[in-house]
């Protein structure tokens, strides 16, 4: 018997959510299995190995990179340095220690209980988002993944470095993009990210939000989970439960209200 339904008598369709969006590293598997450190000392690597930096630098490199483009990748390529995506995520990805993702059999009862449409959105590129799901046995659970290559689908025609920038959670533009491609309407979708900066992006966009890995909810963040394995008890919503002591909140909504919401863009995005 799943979480939910030790809680309640499950019923989705009286739930104010019609689709669940998970973030994908740190947020469906935690911090403690060393994916993230080895992703930041490949990175450090590839600025040494593949762009010349001294060691010394590579490491302050990333982090001021990341804070000021939101990727290392997004950073050199800005910069001017000729790196393909594919380059840069065969090496920083392709070296992980993905034997150290375990199958996790209770999320994969979580995730199936779940009847709503649930949508992978990640800024890594889909190889990794295919392994890391493969290894979790949680492959079967998503019906879309929105990922690097959906962001940036215009990317591998660049004639420059700098002619189309780099997109990726938080930005506004990528927001929209991955927003348009999963085709929901954000003021009936929850969002889950380990990220505040993204938990914000996807506040901006009209998204219920629920902030993983931490004790105590961001201003923008309508829930937090110290664990994914934990929505169940803290957000029956999904199911259609109604919170202990609380009245079942609804989501009201419109057309016109989703439209305004996502302006056209005119860049193309890719489904799963």
């Amino acid at each position: 018997m799943d979480s939910c339904s030790k809680l309640c008598a499950p019923d989705s369709s009286s739930s104010p959510f019609d689709c669940i969006i998970f973030d994908l590293d740190d947020t469906l598997y935690p911090t403690t299995n060393g994916i993230s450190e080895a992703l930041k000392k490949n990175i450090q690597v590839f600025l040494m190995e593949k762009c010349g930096f001294p060691q010394s630098k590579a490491s302050s490199l990333r982090s001021e990179l990341f804070r000021t483009y939101g990727s290392t990748l997004a950073g050199l390529r800005a910069l001017g340095y000729d790196i393909t995506a594919e380059e840069y995520h065969s090496f920083v990805h392709g070296r992980l220690p993905y034997q150290s993702i375990k199958r996790d059999i209770e999320l994969h009862r979580l995730l199936l209980s779940i009847k709503q449409r649930k949508i992978i959105f990640t800024n890594s590129d889909r190889i990794h988002a295919m392994k890391v799901l493969n290894r979790l046995g949680i492959s079967d659970c998503f019906q879309q993944i929105i990922c690097f290559e959906t962001m940036n689908p215009n990317l591998c025609n660049a004639t420059r470095p700098d002619e189309f920038p780099v997109l990726l959670k938080p930005s506004p533009e990528a927001m929209k993009i991955a927003l348009r491609a999963a085709q929901v309407d954000p003021r009936r979708s929850l969002f889950l990210d380990d990220n505040a900066s993204n938990i914000a992006a996807g506040k901006a966009m009209g998204l219920h939000t629920v902030l993983v890995g931490k004790r105590g909810k961001s201003k923008e963040a309508d829930y937090a989970v110290e664990n994914v394995n934990q929505v169940a008890e803290l957000i029956p919503e999904i199911w259609g439960c109604q919170p202990d002591g609380q009245d079942q909140r609804t989501v009201p909504t419109t057309k016109s209200e989703f439209d305004s919401r996502i302006p056209t863009t005119t860049t193309a995005a890719v489904g799963a």
